[in-house]
């Protein structure tokens, strides 16, 4: 790649009239992306923001000349420095991944081999197409470890992948995406599994590396706020068709589309406190419970809490701060060393394998990653269906019809009972956990992270149903979470988690009032605003304090 002035103004990717379809033995299915047509000069962002289907990974995925299992690029030219993608052979086509076109994936603990170490993965593709030597690729990736705020650069990479938090895994596939120095670099959602204070860190490394190289990049994300940091032009989809494409400043402050307009008016939209009553003994109580994993330092460390029933506690913390690790604690995932969890009164046994059948029912999880989550070889019937049966034994009718009820619930068609997660997008897969979780009627559900990999609106949507049901059935919730605007709409109680440790706890509203604790004031300042120039006032009042 070039980075002379000369080469600045070069139109990089044009995507001519782009047209994906759904294809089957049966004969052609829905098209999925139409009629979609940009550019990209050398340097250039474009953001692509829309609901769960809208087709915004499908046009990513395209640009590499590649579409998921039972679909089809129909029509259209996805040109390449004056090359189209579609005319090339396969050879030709590996060969551009990686040093031409580089992806970073929504789901990084999807897209590691758990068998070989990171810095194998991130120096692979930069050795095998032959662009540097294994020592100079490790250096390279040292670089980017350090460039990420990964911890430990110099030794990040001996770790396998189930030894880091999923937030540093992702940073990690950004310095997998980043080693070959490619022409274009597709962010899918690389920024869904940070918390706010790393993801204001990884959103500027990313410009910085656009900037200084000339790299073209295609942003997708569900979050405007986000897109508004990095993107010069955004293209809102939906149905996969284009609502709206215009330049970043136009579609936050006049956006055309009353549907651009929904997505701004559902980002920028306040949301009181939530106040409820405490006015029923602790469904969950939680004692100075301390865990870590094998030989590693305390990841909770003497963790105090408490949960009525109809409550919903936030926690929230960096990665690594130990918030889905206290998850896995509770639900008995990892065996605490010291202190007690009781139940309802009970108390509960370390072990998951300890626990009665009711003690397991009881409490459920959501889990960040649904695509590491779901059985891929399982229709939804199946999945959803299989707590119903474990749980209470009904026969298959009745599981069937319960199923069809759950799916109505998470406003995914009927149809979808006989599909399998590789169907579905991302939201898509997160609403089938969110059934599933509900599937065994708990008294707790442990939330982690479940809007992250959702659109604002769906999102929305989705709060709306868990706070509905919280409403019908007296449901708890713990909700793990680093949007601190969802901690708001949703948590009536919020615990900061920093190192394992608590920092603050209590009521929302107090937490959130000054005076605050200093970092619970890092977290506030880090949250994105719907403002192009958010990013920098950040970034300079940091370098000055």
């Amino acid at each position: 790649m070039s980075d002379t002035v000369a080469d600045e103004n070069e139109i990089v990717l044009e995507v001519d009239h782009l047209r994906v379809q759904a294809r089957s033995d049966a004969g052609p299915g829905p098209v999925l992306v139409d009629d979609i047509s940009f550019t990209l000069r050398r340097g250039e962002v474009i953001g692509l923001i829309g609901e769960s289907g809208a087709g915004k990974t499908t046009i990513g995925l395209a640009v590499l000349g590649y579409t998921r299992n039972g679909c089809a690029i129909e029509g259209g030219r996805i040109i390449f420095r004056g090359r189209d993608i579609l005319t090339l052979s396969p050879a030709e086509r590996r060969a551009l991944r990686g040093p031409g076109v580089a992806y970073i994936a929504q789901s990084a603990a999807a897209s590691f081999n758990p068998a070989m170490t990171l810095f194998e993965q991130v120096c692979e593709i930069p050795v095998r197409h032959g662009l540097m030597s294994p020592a100079a690729a490790r250096e390279v990736a040292i670089g980017l470890f350090r460039e990420l705020d990964l911890p430990d650069p110099e030794n990040f990479g001996r770790r396998y992948p189930h030894q880091v938090s999923g937030g540093q895994l992702q940073r990690a596939m950004a310095a997998m995406a980043m080693a070959a120095r490619p022409d274009i670099l597709i962010f899918d959602e690389p920024t869904t599994a940070l918390d706010v204070t790393t993801q204001v860190e990884v959103l500027a490394a990313f410009r910085k590396l656009i900037h200084e190289h000339h790299t073209a990049a295609i942003y997708i994300t569900h979050d405007l706020a986000v897109v508004a940091q990095i993107a010069d032009d955004i293209m809102v989809l939906r149905h996969g068709k284009m609502v709206e494409h215009g330049t970043a400043e136009q579609i936050l402050q006049a956006p055309r589309a009353e549907y651009t307009r929904r997505l701004v008016a559902e980002r920028v939209a306040g949301h009181g406190f939530i106040d409820r009553a405490a006015a029923e003994p602790p469904l969950l109580t939680i004692s100075n419970v301390v865990a870590s994993y094998a030989s590693l330092a305390r990841v909770i460390d003497g963790v105090s809490l408490e949960v009525r029933r109809g409550d919903t506690l936030a926690v929230v913390g960096e990665s690594g701060s130990g918030k889905s690790t206290l998850a896995r604690v509770i639900t008995g995932l990892l065996p605490r060393e010291a202190g007690e969890i009781r139940f309802r009164g009970e108390l509960l046994p370390p072990a998951l394998a300890q626990r009665t059948r009711e003690q397991k029912r009881l409490v459920q999880m959501i889990y960040q990653m649904p695509d590491v989550a779901l059985n891929p070889h399982q229709t939804l019937l199946d999945i959803i269906g299989r707590p119903i049966a474990f749980y209470f034994n009904r026969p298959k009718a009745e599981i069937r019809s319960r199923v069809l009820e759950l799916l109505r619930m998470m406003d995914l068609p009927e149809s979808f009972i006989d599909r399998t997660p590789g169907e579905l997008s991302g939201g898509q897969k997160q609403r089938v956990g969110i059934a599933r979780a509900l599937a065994a009627e708990p008294d707790l559900i442990i939330c982690d992270e479940v809007t992250s990999a959702l659109d604002q609106l769906v999102g929305e949507e989705i709060l709306r149903l868990l706070k509905r049901l919280q409403e019908e059935l007296g449901i708890a919730y713990l909700f793990i979470t680093h949007d601190l605007g969802v901690v708001k709409r949703i948590a009536n109680k919020v615990t900061v988690m920093l190192k394992g440790q608590m920092v603050a706890s209590g009521e929302t509203e107090t937490v959130f009032a000054p005076p605050f604790h200093p970092y619970t004031e890092l977290l506030l300042s880090s949250v994105p605003e719907m403002r192009s120039d958010w990013l920098d006032e950040v970034l300079q009042r940091r370098s000055t304090a």
